[in-house]
């Protein structure tokens, strides 16, 4: 394939781009509502729901908003009210999407859930949120009704699926329903409340506000090379209609209850009135080319570790599949020189890395489009480079002080609450919930402190050098260690506990565990893997440790603080040292 020229916009757009955020905003008007209410745009499909051994099923947005309204009457029914959390416990499906437009119009706030958790996970998140309802489905029923004894706010499950949860309700017996009248959120309401890993302790609760939907917008539709609109036509960010004949279907296998999922893919899809694939069944590299193939499936949002999985299982895609692909945007660890080259060369588009976290999500990347630039839109990507500032972002590289960095320099990823223009940024989460300390401790200034290290080059280029604690990516997923080891430790055969990452060539890394025995026990690996069971039954499948180490003893501070980078740079190091040189 040709490499075309590119022409370098980002200091031109980052200028002219100006924050358009209306006092009130409610992500169920702009996802659902507004297309649902015009007669152009009510039977648009919103969500195509894949079936391996059977034709898809098809969703329009007039279907979607009147079953968002039979749900909302549901909930009502059961004391739901505004401000209330509801933990929506659901793989990607229709209602799934149906249950987040009924919460968020009644002015309450989704809690969504994975349904990997375990039911230690689950029932602190319960727990801590106060959540007074939940929804979901004939995988999750049994679980979070037996929690129910254990969490006095939970009152009631709703189950989509028949004979799931206390109350039942299906999406596609409501044709006729009393609509329900929108909620007037502010633009800084509460939407969503996701659970993020973190150092030390408990996961804490990230605070989404509405707003937040339209501060992923400038990120989303540069990963996304525009997102089918013509680079010329600048009106889609302000709630314009789309083209006539333009095409643009959006899949991702990154489930719709994490930040990735839901706000870097099933959201900014609806928002801008397109079609979203929805897949609840297992990733696999042969499902994936097929299903791109099937539905015409033209942006996508593929994490590393699946575009390494494809490309080993297909190096040659084009003389099997017959693609639509115009972009692909990548995440959660680096995509790498060969991955990059494979989709530039095999897949026909420039994969573009993207950086943020649930806090403030989508705010660097790049935006390599593949056709010509000159109408003043994308820069190029650097291989292995997280990218440049999306526009609306004021992003610098920050020291123990909050001063900026110098050129090659590496410190902390930071973003300012307010943009080039002196405007507040509308990304920004509204904080830990019920945490304020920690909220606190998330600032210095103005500057808000993303916890990863980069340096940054002459050009703006942001190039990953880690983690400034101990929370690490594997296989795309983020895992904060000290839920894994307060797990290990409830085991009588665990004194104590370190959980570490260790570099993996397929998944970047994997969760190791260093585990001291208690006294009476010794290492087998018998043991081993009753423990790797012990963790997998509690917590969610890819948080269980696919390496055990026992240990005399733990790296300790002089506080008596578990050294984890110690341990950390000991696997690095390992993994190093050239196979054949290896005992």
């Amino acid at each position: 394939m040709t490499t075309r020229h590119l022409l370098d916009n980002h200091a031109h757009m980052l200028a002219q781009f100006r924050w358009q955020v209306p006092p009130h905003f409610n992500i169920a008007q702009a996802c659902s509502a507004r297309w649902a209410s015009h007669s152009h745009s009510a039977n648009r499909v919103a969500v195509i729901t894949h079936r391996a051994d059977a034709p898809p099923w098809t969703h329009s947005f007039a279907q979607l908003q009147v079953a968002a309204h039979a749900m909302s009457h549901v909930l009502a029914q059961q004391g739901v009210k505004a401000g209330d959390r509801v933990a929506v416990v659901l793989p990607q499906r229709f209602e799934t999407v149906v249950a987040y437009i009924a919460i968020w119009q009644m002015g309450a706030v989704v809690m969504p859930l994975s349904q990997l958790f375990g039911p230690e996970a689950l029932q602190y998140r319960l727990q801590d949120s106060e959540a007074v309802l939940a929804v979901v489905d004939a995988v999750s029923s049994a679980t979070v009704v037996d929690l129910k004894s254990s969490c006095p706010a939970l009152r009631c499950c709703i189950g989509v699926d028949a004979g799931s949860g206390d109350v039942a309700f299906a999406a596609h017996d409501h044709a006729a329903t009393q609509e329900w009248p929108m909620y007037p959120s502010l633009a800084h309401d509460p939407a969503v409340l996701i659970y993020t890993s973190g150092t030390t302790g408990p996961p804490k609760g990230a605070l989404i506000p509405h707003r937040a939907l339209i501060g992923n917008l400038t990120g989303f539709v540069c990963s996304q090379n525009w997102f089918g609109f013509s680079t010329t036509a600048r009106s889609h960010f302000d709630h314009a209609g789309l083209p006539q004949g333009s095409h643009a279907v959006m899949w991702s296998p990154a489930d719709w209850t994490w930040t990735g999922g839901l706000m870097d893919a099933l959201l900014p899809s609806l928002y801008f009135g397109r079609p979203i694939v929805a897949w609840a069944g297992r990733f696999s590299a042969d499902l994936a080319f097929g299903l791109l193939q099937q539905h015409r499936v033209t942006h996508t949002f593929l994490f590393p570790t699946a575009l390494k999985a494809m490309m080993k299982a297909c190096p040659h895609p084009a003389a099997q599949f017959q693609l639509d692909l115009q972009a692909i945007m990548s995440a959660g660890e680096a995509v790498g020189d060969a991955v990059f080259v494979y989709c530039r060369d095999e897949l026909g588009v420039t994969v573009n890395e993207m950086f943020g976290q649930t806090e403030v999500n989508y705010i660097v990347g790049n935006c390599a489009m593949n056709g010509d630039t000159a109408d003043g839109v994308g820069w190029p990507a650097k291989p292995g480079s997280m990218g440049r500032a999306y526009p609306g972002h004021r992003v610098a590289v920050i020291d123990e002080d909050g001063l900026e960095c110098a050129v090659g320099v590496a410190g902390d990823v930071a973003l300012h609450r307010f943009d080039v223009h002196g405007d507040p940024d509308p990304i920004f989460f509204l904080g830990y919930w019920n945490q304020p300390e920690a909220t606190a401790r998330k600032y210095t200034g103005d500057w808000c402190r993303t916890g990863d290290l980069a340096s940054r080059d002459a050009e703006g280029y942001l190039w990953y050098q880690g983690r400034a604690d101990d929370v690490f990516k594997a296989a795309g997923y983020r895992i904060g260690p000290s839920e894994i080891e307060n797990c290990l430790v409830k085991h009588p055969a665990v004194a104590n506990a370190a959980v570490v990452p260790k570099p993996d060539a397929e998944r970047g890394n994997v969760v190791k565990a260093y585990v001291v025995l208690s006294a009476g026990f010794a290492a087998s690996q018998a043991l081993v893997q009753e423990l790797q069971q012990h963790v997998r039954g509690l917590l969610a499948p890819y948080e269980y440790p696919k390496e055990i180490e026992f240990i005399a003893a733990l790296p300790m501070t002089t506080t008596g603080k578990v050294q984890r980078r110690v341990l950390r740079l000991q696997e690095e190091e390992r993994s190093s040292i050239p196979k054949e040189f290896k005992p």
